[in-house]
């Protein structure tokens, strides 16, 4: 007799953690390659739109409609909002001028810092290994950044910086997570999506800074214009992938627990690889392969850890869920 997969979350979660993983690659891909042609908050305006279609008319009846989207906890959803907002804007203004994979790799920082949170505003203890770990990803980023060679572009460091968005989204998650609901937490979400790219638009939109020479800041401050038909396919695309994407990793962070669900997400980087080599060209050289295998056993090692922490110190007792 096979079991639900609702009686098994951490099949669910892993699942989940997979299916959004692979929607964000093809999101990431995908405004790279528009990158070059479009104004990034048109894009991520379009983005959210067809986004929230979806969520309304495909999840929606199927998490308890409209009553699944009432909250008593609107401003922690808008600061989550804000956070996502930051952390999509520094990413895929500095990817416009990087290598996918690069950009993907020096963004998986993001455990780092994480860790680095817990002990400055959670209070948890960091033994000698995880600390190990995270010089030991904090070189993997050095590696793949190259700081002071021909190599290194300052475009580099605006994935630090959505990193450091990621995280402080992750500590807000921590706090809402059991009470809110995977839709709600989405839905607020590309809301302000919607809200920040609508203003940006507005202010900055037709395109009078524009022309700087350099691919990020042209990709921010572009004139907005109309897509054509296959860049319509592409957005539409985009869309579709952000909204279940959004959904699949709130699901999965909360069925199951974060140790069962992180690693999944470095499936990022083999994607971003493939995709980069596929519809760039661009082959990661070896520097930039040793810089994101360090990175990546960095952040599996903080998650291993975090884990046999928890069942040393944790009872062993039914996970909550809504």
């Amino acid at each position: 007799m096979q079991t639900p997969l609702s009686d098994n979350p951490t099949l669910l979660g892993a699942l989940c953690a997979i299916g959004a993983v692979f929607c964000f690659s093809i999101n990431d891909m995908a405004i790279k390659f528009l990158s070059d042609s479009y104004a990034l908050h048109e894009v991520v305006l379009i983005r959210a739109l067809i986004g929230m279609a979806v969520l309304l008319a495909l999840i929606l009846p199927w998490s308890g409609g409209l009553a699944a989207l009432r909250t008593r906890r609107l401003g922690m959803h808008l600061a989550r909002g804000a956070c996502v907002v930051f952390a999509n804007m520094t990413f895929f203004i500095g990817l416009a001028s990087l290598p996918l994979a690069d950009g993907v790799a020096i963004f998986f920082v993001s455990p780092l810092i994480i860790t680095v949170f817990s002990v400055i505003f959670l209070g948890e203890t960091v033994g000698p290994r995880r600390w190990a770990a995270l010089a030991l990803g904090f070189l993997g980023v050095l590696i793949v950044l190259r700081p002071g060679t021909s190599v290194f572009q300052a475009a580099a460091l605006l994935p630090v910086l959505a990193a450091f968005g990621y995280a402080t989204l992750h500590m807000l998650t921590r706090y809402i997570g059991r009470t809110e609901n995977a839709l709600s937490m989405s839905f607020y979400i590309q809301l302000t999506f919607i809200g920040f790219s609508s203003l940006a638009g507005l202010a900055i939109g037709d395109g009078r800074f524009a022309g700087t020479g350099n691919a990020s800041l042209d990709f921010f401050l572009r004139e907005w214009s109309m897509p054509s038909g296959r860049d319509w396919l592409v957005l539409l695309v985009v869309g579709i992938a952000s909204a279940f994407g959004g959904f699949f990793i709130s699901q999965a962070y909360r069925v199951a627990e974060a140790a069962v669900v992180a690693p999944f997400e470095y499936a990022a980087m083999p994607l971003a690889v493939i995709w980069g080599v596929i519809v760039f060209g661009d082959w990661p050289d070896g520097v930039a392969l040793l810089g994101i295998a360090l990175i990546i056993a960095s952040g599996l090692t903080l998650v291993w850890r975090e884990a046999r922490a928890r069942r040393e110190t944790v009872p062993q007792t039914p996970r909550y869920r809504r």
